[in-house]
């Protein structure tokens, strides 16, 4: 199985989106909340700069965010990295 980072916030609607997706799909992941600024701060240096969450890393591969999830899923490409 793949090692899944999820960076969210509890009220951010794509980040429920997102877990729910991985749920769907039977994988674990690790969330990781960034409302403290230090986590947010790492958030965004391996997210390329990217401010907003989710975010989401597969094996330390940068995914993006919900809808480049969602459509990765759609093209599977998804199901190979999640090694299912």
């Amino acid at each position: 199985m793949a090692t899944i980072e999820v960076y969210t916030t509890p009220t951010c609607p794509y980040c429920h989106a997102a877990k729910a997706l991985l749920a769907d799909k039977g994988v674990d992941f690790t969330e990781i909340t960034v409302l403290d600024p230090a986590q947010r701060e790492s958030m965004t240096q391996r997210a390329n700069g990217r401010r907003t969450v989710p975010q989401i890393f597969i094996d330390s591969a940068h995914i993006g965010g919900y809808d480049d999830m969602a459509a990765l899923d759609r093209r599977g490409g998804l199901d190979p990295l999640l090694k299912r």
